[in-house]
């Protein structure tokens, strides 16, 4: 959806769901070949080696995904209108303005669960 079709931000701060880097990229590139551009902001931690999605708010209590963690952030340094990252060590590598205003949890979890598929059939092919 363009950005001008999609309305006003949330007022609601979005929840942060934690993964590692490699099957995070996995899962990003898993939901850019998708039909249409349904991956919202994606911040990187260089320090962590992780990815973070941002999901709408509320996702947090039901999430049950192995190897990830998601949080509420309750608005703790999360902006979807600033162009800086919200913590320093961080950076963008879906900025908002350029994504959905946040990853819809059902797909980003097929997303995760394929990703790990396709890391695990390659760590094993070595």
């Amino acid at each position: 959806m363009p950005a001008a079709d999609r309305g006003a931000p949330s007022t609601q701060a979005p929840d942060l769901v934690t993964v590692p880097a490699r099957q995070g990229l996995e899962a990003v590139d898993i939901l850019r070949r998708g039909a249409g551009d349904c991956v919202g902001p994606v911040l990187h931690d260089d320090g962590c080696d992780t990815l973070g999605f941002l999901v709408p708010p509320g996702t947090a209590d039901a999430w049950d995904v192995p190897g990830s963690t998601c949080t509420q952030t309750a608005g703790r340094g999360i902006s979807l209108v600033a162009p800086e990252p919200p913590v320093e060590g961080t950076g963008w590598l879906l900025p908002p303005g350029e994504a959905e205003l946040a990853t819809d949890p059902a797909v980003l979890r097929e997303a995760l669960g394929e990703a790990a598929r396709l890391l695990e059939a390659a760590d094993n092919c070595r």
